[in-house]
């Protein structure tokens, strides 16, 4: 039974009167139910709906947005701090000297035990720019942008394993079931172009993040506010073409029926998830005329390959850096890159905050510097929010679970840095302190709700007023905490 046939054969199913005698029986009491139990949507400002496609065509922020589109770049693993951005000569100073026994009594590591080894930084820092922002010789084409950018110098979080903290930072929440942020922002605002996802999820570094898939999930938002998973590398999304032997013209002839079904089946059962699956059939249509397009950077003039250092046809963070301006352009609301290559416990060679992250700042440092640049030269930056960093920070400790000799730091929840540049954040600043030693933060700390707050505001939303009703409660991203850091914003 081909695809048309099996499509005629359910819509007769729909039509018959064994299965109106059949939804007589159950389908009136579960629209009963469902109207006893308030089942509609709210929108962000108290208006009902029941259609949450409707949403995200009106796209109704609480105030005048500074910010457009987020691109978030997340280094999955926890990049190091202490070799990158926070300068500590007192840490190098302590080099291979005993940890104090304050530092870790009480508390809770990923795999520290008795009593370590201080480390100190692993690369040589310098000051760049015209507002003097310590970076590391890890990162030499970042520290020609590093003016652009405003510095979240003492980061915190709940979290020290990755899956948790992970979905911690993309949630704002530890465990399974949240919407992530980027569902959130396009459950908000929408997406400006019709054929395109409105959240778009690009990975690099090999392997998939610990979290999974369910940092870019919807959770109890409708699932067409999820990410879409692209790739930089063969099919742009996995069976986004047509089978063999089916044309355009049978495929559009197979949706249209397939959502006539999906439709007598929402008003018989009054499901607003089924007007979801309708959306994703006719999105997935649209995408098959653009997503090959926008994903094809060959296009590109050689000039912008050399600034990126794109290698066209294959997965790298490079090629995914450029891809998400290709996506600005083309009105995408948000795109999450991870790259996943950021966790130096030191357990073998290359895996340390020595070497092996100094290969690892090789494969990033050049694109993330271009896109900067990039987004800036295209009138693009002003209306494009950026933010950078990990789910976590690094110890000033060593890790030696196989020996001393790589260099290895653990996780660590209580400082770690991040930047955001563009769409309203001042340029050049450098927001909170750690200690002498980089591991508390001891002057104006952000906490990841804080994080959050602020990107919220910069796309015109109060975070406390962006809610989502699911289970009798009303559910924000940030839960019942969080304040917009208010001191790096323009």
């Amino acid at each position: 039974m081909n695809i048309v046939n099996e499509a005629l054969y359910r819509k007769a199913q729909y039509n018959s009167r064994r299965q109106f005698l059949k939804k007589c029986t159950s389908g009136l009491g579960a629209i009963a139910l469902g109207s006893l139990l308030g089942c509609q949507y709210k929108s962000p400002t108290g208006e009902v709906t029941g259609d949450p496609i409707e949403r995200a065509i009106r796209g109704l922020p609480h105030f005048v947005p500074k910010a457009k589109n987020v691109i978030f770049m997340h280094m999955a693993g926890g990049p190091s701090h202490l070799e990158l951005f926070d300068f500590k000569p007192e840490l190098q100073k302590l080099d291979g000297h005993d940890t104090p026994e304050s530092l870790m009594k009480g508390k809770n590591f990923a795999f520290l035990t008795g009593t370590p080894k201080l480390l100190g930084p692993r690369s040589a820092f310098g000051r760049y720019g015209e507002s003097g922002t310590y970076v590391s010789d890890y990162l030499p084409e970042f520290s020609k942008v590093v003016d652009e950018v405003a510095f979240l110098k003492a980061m915190h979080t709940d979290e020290f394993n990755h899956a948790p903290a992970q979905l911690f930072m993309q949630t704002g929440s530890p465990r399974l079931g949240r919407p992530s942020l980027g569902s959130w922002v396009v459950y908000g605002l929408g997406s400006e172009n019709d054929n395109l996802p409105g959240f778009v999820v690009l990975t690099s570094g090999g392997g998939a993040i610990s979290a999974g898939k369910s940092a870019w999930g919807s959770g109890f938002l409708p699932t067409v506010y999820q990410g879409v998973q692209c790739r930089s590398k063969g099919e742009p999304v996995l069976f986004l073409s047509n089978p063999d032997d089916v044309d355009s013209h049978l495929r559009k002839r197979s949706i249209d029926i397939i959502n006539e079904i999906n439709q007598k089946e929402y008003e018989q059962v009054g499901d607003p998830e089924i007007l979801s699956r309708i959306s994703q059939y006719e999105l997935a249509f649209r995408m098959q005329s653009e997503v090959p397009e926008v994903m094809s950077i060959e296009d590109e003039p050689e000039y912008i390959h050399e600034m990126y250092g794109t290698e066209p046809g294959e997965t790298s963070f490079a090629n995914n850096c450029l891809l998400a301006r290709r996506l600005i352009e083309k009105g995408t609301r948000f795109i999450q890159l991870y790259d996943n290559r950021w966790d130096t416990h030191g357990v073998g060679e290359g895996n340390g905050v020595g070497e092996g992250m100094r290969n690892s700042c090789k494969a990033i440092d050049k694109p993330m510097a271009a896109l900067i640049k990039d987004l800036k030269q295209r009138g693009l930056l002003d209306e494009t929010l950026l933010v950078w960093g990990g789910e976590f920070g690094r110890t000033p400790m060593m890790e030696a679970r196989t020996g001393v000799g790589f260099d290895g730091r653990d996780h660590h929840l209580e400082a770690f840095t991040m930047w955001m540049a563009g769409a309203g954040v001042k340029n050049g600043v450098s927001y909170g302190e750690t200690d002498e030693i980089g591991y508390y933060g001891v002057k104006d700390r952000v906490h990841v709700h804080d994080l959050h707050a602020t990107i919220l505001y910069q796309l015109g939303f109060d975070h406390e007023r962006l809610t989502y009703e699911f289970q009798g409660r009303e559910f924000r991203l940030t839960d019942v905490a969080g304040k917009v850091v208010h001191d790096i914003l323009a």
